[in-house]
């Protein structure tokens, strides 16, 4: 993979964007997203919006929640390996807001922040950029108050960091830094429900909410509501004849949890996920039967805001406009979302295979070159054996996890990809496996395979996709990456990535149609379980995406890609209702 040129970036908007910047200047971007859907008390109040900014010592305005870096920020300043921030903000909260303790939350900061209000710090340190933290701030509150958000944000290898890089190209992308998503408050009772934990069963839910001990909660179903008792915490909720969670039927069940003072609001779905042998063949399966994840990677980069859409919608936009090609699964590629995109895909049914966002050395030699060309045996139990890089990675895979756990949507969770920043598959996979004995697990998508894993996962650029199968369900965890660049919707006017160029739409769409009839639709009858084309939209220097980089062009005619899926999914029928001969 050669270096691409590393001319500036055309500033692309999406259409939010382009509406956000020439708003007033009184709009404030996400205010009307309630933050963590699974967790809804109707205690919301909203901190996003222009704050003060103090980038190493220069002061600015910013407009919060999108990093300095990009466009929607209103700095748009260059990316830097070490950067100091020291965001302000002054609020008073709505009359009657405060009915016992107020909880500050952050949806993610990257990477490190210390929080102060009216002079005090409030709560510990923070680490981690990819996840939710929050602070009780009722001892600090005044009539008027002036919060500051110190962060601190280094692009070493210790720290999980994905796919940021100072000096971006090919496949490495502008860095963010500070705050990325929303900034909120809400107003609890003394003693309040801190989290609830959903686990499912094929018709009972057991609900875990932590904080409180008796209560009820109460479910809505077709049938009317149902109660149950909530008992030191736990209520198991059954549903006779439950209805099943899918793409094709994405039902979620509403409910309520009462205890106390305390209310909130959240949702669960019933759906399992075994491993079984088929006619011979092991198979991924979804409430019971073959399902095949056709899949796109998904790396959450956008062209006005880097990491932060311009606004909550354009996930359910992206989500919808896979699906109207046909796809059933987002590969979420070494980066943790807001929960926002997540509800979405709960709701409007869009499987995801979650990946743990890599930290660690990477090389290009070792991780991409050697490879690609099929040297992929390597044992991994010494690799990266920084004792402080190993315990980043775990904290921030077990960060994800709890906080993503109750999402029916996520299927499948990634280990290490490619390599990069792998260690000792086999503890890795032991522990996440504790951390959530339900899903399956992708232990090395791509190479250095020899880990416990529930998959054998494979990457394919630059030749035919021939694989080799085993005892396990093969996964085709990357593949395609073909470019095609349109004028006036590239970010780099010189430079293009990919793994296939193309100058006209219509040799880039046929390629394409031919690359899943001639070798991906086949592959189904011989045990390919899943197959993540790279990917859903155009990436800075990357033109591989089915749509543009600013989201306005569709680069594939959506009927020929229906077909496509409507073959994968007759493929896997067929071969499961058809015995071997």
């Amino acid at each position: 993979m050669k270096k691409q040129s590393k001319s500036p970036l055309t500033h692309l908007l999406t259409k939010e964007g382009e509406a956000l910047l020439t708003a007033d200047k009184s709009v404030i971007p996400w205010a009307n997203a309630y933050p963590r859907p699974q967790l809804r008390r109707n205690s919301f109040f909203c901190l996003n919006g222009e704050w003060e900014v103090a980038i190493d010592d220069e002061p600015y305005s910013i407009r919060v929640p999108f990093c300095p870096e990009s466009l929607l920020s209103g700095l748009c300043i260059p990316p830097a390996d070490c950067i100091t921030l020291d965001y302000r903000k002054t609020f008073t909260l709505p009359e009657g807001f405060n009915k016992g303790r107020v909880i500050l939350h952050f949806g993610a900061v990257d990477a490190c922040a210390w929080v102060t209000l009216n002079g005090q710090r409030v709560g510990d340190a923070h680490n981690g950029g990819y996840e939710a933290f929050s602070v009780d701030i009722t001892n600090n509150l005044q009539d008027e108050n002036v919060l500051e958000v110190d962060c601190f944000d280094h692009l070493t290898h210790v720290s999980p960091y994905g796919k940021q890089r100072k000096d971006r190209g090919g496949m490495w992308y502008t860095p963010v830094s500070g705050i990325w998503q929303t900034v909120w408050l809400e107003s609890v009772p003394e003693t309040y429900i801190r989290s609830l934990r959903i686990d499912t069963t094929k018709n009972t839910a057991t609900i875990t909410a932590e904080g409180v001990t008796d209560g009820t909660v109460t479910v809505t179903t077709p049938d009317g509501d149902l109660s149950f008792p909530l008992i030191d915490g736990k209520a198991a909720v059954k549903i006779p004849a439950p209805r099943l969670w899918s793409p094709e039927d994405p039902y979620l069940y509403e409910f309520t949890v009462e205890a106390g003072e305390d209310k909130v609001q959240s949702y669960f779905a019933f759906r399992t996920l075994e491993i079984k042998q088929v006619n011979g063949i092991p198979r991924l399966c979804l409430n019971g039967s073959p399902y095949f994840l056709h899949a796109l990677l998904d790396q959450g980069y956008w062209s006005d805001g880097i990491y932060t859409p311009a606004a909550p919608e354009c996930y359910e936009q992206d989500i919808i406009a896979m699906k109207s090609l046909g796809f059933n699964t987002l590969r979420k590629h070494i980066k943790v979302e807001p929960e926002q995109f997540y509800y979405d895909c709960d709701r409007l049914g869009m499987l995801v295979m979650q990946d743990m966002v890599n930290n660690g050395h990477y090389s290009f030699i070792r991780d991409t070159a050697l490879p690609t060309i099929g040297l992929k045996k390597l044992p991994d139990k010494h690799l990266h054996r920084d004792k402080a890089t190993r315990k980043a990675f775990f904290d921030g895979m077990e960060a994800t996890v709890s906080q993503l756990r109750n999402h029916p949507c996520i299927i499948y969770w990634t280990i290490f990809n490619e390599g990069w920043g792998q260690f000792d598959g086999n503890a890795a996979y032991a522990r996440l496996r504790e951390l959530d004995p339900t899903r399956f697990i992708d232990t090395a998508s791509g190479w250095f395979k020899g880990a416990t894993s529930d998959v054998d996962s494979e990457h394919v650029y630059f030749k035919p996709v021939k694989l080799k199968y085993g005892n396990r369900p093969m996964v085709l965890s990357e593949f395609g990456g073909y470019a095609w660049k349109l004028e006036g919707h590239a970010a780099n006017p010189v430079g293009t990535y990919g793994y296939r160029m193309f100058k006209d739409g219509q040799a880039f769409e046929d390629a394409l149609v031919k690359l899943y009839e001639d070798e991906i639709i086949p592959a189904v009858a011989q045990g390919l379980c899943g197959a993540v084309y790279t990917q859903v939209s155009d990436i800075e220097d990357e033109t591989n995406g089915l749509l543009t980089y600013d989201r306005r062009i569709t680069k594939v005619d959506p009927e020929r890609m229906r077909t496509i899926a409507e073959a994968l999914t007759k493929t896997i029928t067929v071969k499961t209702t058809t015995p071997k001969s």
